[in-house]
């Protein structure tokens, strides 16, 4: 675990770029620092120390994530620690339902954009494969006071195409939709577009039955053209 952060940290500081690491944390207006690291190659880079060092057991899976996404000292280690979340080699650690309240530790730390959407993703991949566990969780967050939970829920189906539940999302939408935060408008229209190049007819009368309380930034996302 200590080797596998250290690693990496090492390594992001030799492939930094103190130029763009200014311009990175500016842009996603960040606490931690940033090293410069453009996040396909934190990705690239994490895979191999996935390969070089391995885990072997679910718990110092969990343990590494924890270590490295709660040691971070700059902003490419919480990709880091995202990156391996996803790793094919521990995807049947990651996507078990046991991995759940990481997931919901880490959005709510998170309480980003950046993070919380690449966690939704890893939200969906635990919905994909135990959907009878994971639905009731969703739909708990839905409710949830914090935005950021909220948000997960409605954009965790993000590309399931004719396997979304629309139940779902319908009831993950309407957690939100009189939310004034920019971030849960944006959510909203954003998982309605994206499931209208599976069935456009159903989020066009979606929208239409639902004018009135959907809001303007909403509505727009939600029938804008590909």
């Amino acid at each position: 675990m200590s080797e596998f952060r250290e690693s990496l940290r090492a390594e992001l500081a030799t492939l930094g770029d103190p130029d763009r690491a200014v311009k990175q944390q500016a842009y996603m207006k960040s606490a931690l620092p940033f090293h410069g690291v453009p996040v396909p190659q934190v990705r690239s880079l994490t895979r191999s120390l996935v390969r070089r060092l391995p885990v072997a057991s679910r718990a110092e899976f969990v343990h590494t994530v924890e270590a490295v996404w709660d040691g971070a000292t700059h902003r490419e280690e919480r990709y880091a620690a995202l990156a391996l979340l996803r790793a094919p080699r521990y995807k049947q650690w990651a996507r078990d339902v046991e991995i759940v309240p990481l997931l919901r530790r880490l959005i709510v730390d998170a309480a980003w954009w950046d993070l919380v959407d690449e966690l939704s993703h890893c939200v969906g991949d635990v919905l994909r494969s135990a959907h009878e566990a994971m639905e009731p969780v969703v739909r708990e967050w839905s409710r949830d006071d914090n935005l950021w939970l909220r948000r997960s829920s409605i954009i965790c189906q993000l590309g399931f195409r004719e396997a979304t539940d629309l139940s779902l999302l319908t009831e993950a939408i309407d957690g939100s939709i009189g939310d004034r935060d920019f971030f849960a408008r944006k959510a909203i229209g954003w998982a309605l577009r994206e499931y209208a190049k599976t069935d456009s007819e159903w989020v066009r009368g979606y929208v239409a039955a639902n004018e009135a309380r959907l809001s303007p930034l909403s509505r727009r996302e939600a029938l804008k053209s590909r």
